[in-house]
This record gives C-alpha cells, sequence and structure tokens, in this order.
C-alpha cells in the first residue's frame, strides 16, 4: 500500500482494545434539555431520567440553557458558554432531550450543541462520549427530533447508543408535581439510560483508543515536520 506512512500505520491492540484498566469512579453524565418553557416538558423529561441515572450509581448534572446567547453574537468567553464547554469537558457521557417543534428540534436544543465546538485548544469537547437522544411532543408520537439529534452525535463524533425514547403528548404524561407518570413511555425512558450506563462503562477506559485516528496521526505529523522547518530556516 504506497499510499500508507508505514511509521503511522498501526495494528489493532487488542490489550488496548479489550484489557484496559477499569474505572471506578461514577459515570459523569451531562444532560441537555431544549426548552425554556416554566413547564418544560423536555426538562421535566430530562430531570425523570436523571433520577433514572443516579440510581444506577451515574454522577448527573444539568444544565440550564437560560441566558445562553447565540452563537457568533458574542464570544466563547461569556459565562453560559463557558459553563457548557466545561461540563460537556468533564462529561463521559451526555443526554439530549428536546421538544418537537414544526417537525424539528428546538432553536434552544441547537444553539446549545451549536456552541460546543468539536475541537478547541486540542480538548475535543464531544469526541469519544456516549450519547442517548429523547424527545418530546405536543402531539401523536413522533421521530423527527431524535433522528436530528442522532445526527449531530454523529457529526460530533459520539457513541450514540441504539435506543431511544419519544413521549407523545408528554401533557398527559406529567403530574402537577412534575413527575412522569406510570407507562410505557417511561419504561422506554428506563431502558435508554440502562444502556446509556452499559454503553458508557463499556467503552469509557477505552475511549481514547477507539477516538485514535490514522488520518489525524497523520496531520499531527506533518504538523511537527512544518515547526520543525520552519525552525531550521
Amino acid at each position: 500500500m504506497p499510499n500508507v506512512d508505514e511509521d503511522l500505520f498501526r495494528p489493532i491492540d487488542l490489550q488496548a482494545l479489550l484489557d484496559a484498566p477499569r474505572s471506578i469512579q461514577k459515570p459523569r453524565v451531562l444532560m441537555l434539555y431544549g426548552s425554556l418553557r416554566e413547564r418544560s416538558y423536555s426538562r421535566l423529561a430530562t430531570e425523570e431520567a436523571a433520577r433514572i441515572l443516579r440510581r444506577l450509581g451515574a454522577e448527573v448534572r444539568i444544565y440550564n440553557p437560560f441566558g445562553l446567547p447565540l452563537p457568533d453574537s458574542t464570544s466563547a468567553d461569556h459565562a453560559k458558554v463557558q459553563e457548557l464547554r466545561d461540563l460537556s469537558i468533564w462529561s463521559e457521557a451526555q443526554v439530549w432531550c428536546s421538544p418537537e417543534r414544526h417537525g424539528s428540534m428546538t432553536g434552544v436544543m441547537k444553539v446549545q450543541i451549536d456552541w460546543l465546538p468539536l475541537s478547541a485548544g486540542g480538548v475535543r469537547t464531544t469526541q469519544g462520549r456516549t450519547l442517548a437522544v429523547m424527545q418530546v411532543s405536543g402531539g401523536s408520537q413522533s421521530f423527527n427530533a431524535v433522528n436530528q439529534l442522532r445526527l449531530l452525535g454523529r457529526w460530533m463524533r459520539m457513541v450514540t447508543i441504539p435506543n431511544q425514547s419519544s413521549v407523545a403528548k408528554a401533557f398527559n404524561e406529567f403530574d402537577e408535581a412534575g413527575r412522569m407518570k406510570p407507562s410505557p413511555y417511561y419504561n422506554r425512558i428506563v431502558d435508554v439510560m440502562e444502556e446509556l450506563m452499559k454503553f458508557t462503562m463499556l467503552l469509557r477506559d477505552r475511549s481514547a483508543y477507539l477516538t485514535d485516528r490514522y488520518s489525524e496521526r497523520v496531520e499531527s505529523a506533518e504538523e511537527v515536520a512544518k515547526r520543525v522547518n520552519q525552525r531550521s530556516i
């Protein structure tokens, strides 16, 4: 293979893949929701999922998007932007939950994802993290928002788990205190959170190896060569 750099092309390391040391700390999960309403069903569903995750042994943080500016309207030094990015870096797994509005995720949801860069100063804010996607709808069951979130998760180089949750007629699924009523929709959220925890614990110690790419090794080597050549001029 004449196009392959033999110094950077590496065989699969089964030890790194199968025998990585096991972490013992609680899995760290960041949760994002996509509505600013006082009675936000995406927030209520997120809070319900957070209770399940904590019961399963996770450390959970929920980001409040209130006050987050539009992308490019200010610098990334804005306090709400920095809070979001720091939480994303802190996380090992994430849950994204959006209402469906006009057949799509909400702007509030998209703004949060748009503020997360693929790379910032060599730090990857989302790459290699596991992701679960959820949506709530005011009408009949739909999957438009979760399909879009799944597409974005792949774009952000996240490991999006197979299962997902879509809660139809969400206004019927929560009591006055904001707690979700027993239902197949609630059971599905339990399923999704269980699956997220399993995938997170399975991949957490292998994330760096799984996201180590030949193309990026080549690019890094080329950047090093350029710096060395510039010093010699």
